[in-house]
């Protein structure tokens, strides 16, 4: 099967956790390795954002990144992008119109933006739509960070759209799915509900050794005997660190703060770093932050494992691959009880979900955490295990049989005999 992922505003080559680079990076790369290692062949158009890049990366066997020219290499804002979808979509047509008819089996589009460029790919080459949002507008918009912008309606209008034409859209859990019916009125029949995986051999707890985490804390230069709290991703509102450094000012009283340590560069203003050290500073909590830039995965797996709490205090996650690794690696997660958290996360088994985003709420849980190593023990066996069920391999294989039905979907539509199971 060939399958052309399309992902406008961020390349899967981008390191995640900076500018608009997170999960849905991750997501594009590992699902495409294991759709290859099932026998497809990948080809991610990605827009190029620096004249260096050439037009064309085999990225690893059976997969290639299309870098499509589309406004300014530089400077351009997500927001910014909606004006380019058009020079983006003639990039992608102009791309593939030196191969054979019917080249692409099916193309998966990856955000709304995405999603408008394989609207019209797909009308054009006859094949079938399949989207996975990642995030939704109004559902960000019901659960906005305080001082944050609202999504603009012309996200809203591009996603409804989306959502009216895909043969089929992809949920990360049954709670994106009832979303997307209930905001969107996408046909429950044509949501298909795939979680996403984690890279278990990557992201693996710590091997039992005399001195093993001493060891990798010192590497990674923390400070010894003191308690760790870390937060990985990009640093805006929606991922809410802030929630984080002013917890740390409401820790409660008699107890020693934890360091709690930042990896992850900028994300929609690119003061947002130097802000979020203001902040640690004006609550008097500058001694225990730490900002690091965003690391590479095999990099952020040690980090995971060095630290005793993996935090994730997000506004809004569709599912929370941070946290998924982070359990994986055999840390325990103290996660916001908003969207696909509330899946990953089994709340008093392997973590803990916080209701809100109180900062007193958040220093109470987390402390209270920290001063209990027998219980935080148990979660860390519990974490490693239910991260076990989320595995790519396994994501690839619901994925090829989604793309199965959106070809079938496809060929209903147009009245013609539908294809043969190439899966």
């Amino acid at each position: 099967m060939r399958v052309a992922m399309i992902s406008v505003h961020t390349s899967p080559l981008e390191q995640p956790g900076t500018g608009d680079a997170g999960g849905m990076n991750v997501y594009v790369l590992e699902l495409s390795r294991a759709l290859v290692r099932r026998g497809a062949e990948v080809e991610i158009y990605t827009r190029a954002t620096s004249s260096a890049q050439p037009k064309a990366v085999d990225a690893e066997p059976g997969i290639k990144v299309v870098h499509i020219p589309a406004g300014p290499f530089e400077g351009l804002d997500k927001n910014d992008l909606p004006g380019q979808l058009c020079a983006f979509a003639a990039g992608v047509l102009r791309a593939e119109a030196h191969r054979p008819e019917d080249w692409y089996d099916v193309v998966h589009a990856h955000y709304w933006l995405s999603g408008q460029v394989g609207w019209l790919a797909t009308e054009r080459w006859d094949v079938p739509l399949v989207h996975s949002m990642h995030t939704m507008a109004r559902v960000k918009n019901a659960a906005l960070a305080p001082g944050d912008r609202p999504e603009p309606m012309v996200r809203i209008v591009g996603e409804e759209q989306v959502v009216a034409e895909a043969d089929a859209l992809v949920a990360s859990t049954e709670q994106e799915a009832d979303d997307l019916t209930s905001w969107y009125g996408a046909e429950r029949s044509r949501v298909h509900v795939v979680p996403p995986g984690v890279d278990t051999q990557l992201f693996s707890p710590l091997p039992e050794a005399a001195g093993g985490r001493a060891v990798l804390r010192e590497r990674l230069g923390l400070p010894a005997g003191r308690d760790v709290v870390l937060f990985a991703g990009r640093i805006q509102l929606l991922k809410g660190p802030d929630v984080l450094v002013r917890a740390l000012s409401a820790w409660p009283a008699g107890r020693r703060r934890p360091l709690l340590v930042v990896l992850g560069g900028a994300s929609g203003t690119r003061t947002a770093v130097r802000e979020l050290e203001a902040l640690a500073w004006q609550e008097g909590v500058s001694d225990d932050v730490l900002v690091r830039p965003a690391v590479p995965q095999d990099e952020l797996a040690g980090w995971f494992r060095a630290a005793d709490l993996v935090a994730v205090p997000s506004h809004n996650e569709s599912f929370g691959l941070v946290a998924a690794e982070a359990l994986a690696s055999g840390t325990p997660v103290v996660a916001a009880a908003v969207g696909g958290l509330r899946t990953v996360v089994a709340d008093g088994e392997s973590g803990a979900l916080v209701p809100g985003h109180d900062p007193a709420r958040w220093a109470r849980t987390l402390a209270d955490l920290l001063a209990d190593e027998q219980r935080r023990a148990r979660m860390a066996r519990a974490a490693r295990a239910s991260a076990a069920r989320f595995s790519w391999d396994h994501a690839a294989g619901e994925m090829l049989q989604v793309y199965e039905a959106a070809r079938r979907r496809h060929a209903d539509s147009r009245g013609v005999p539908g294809p043969v199971n190439i899966a």
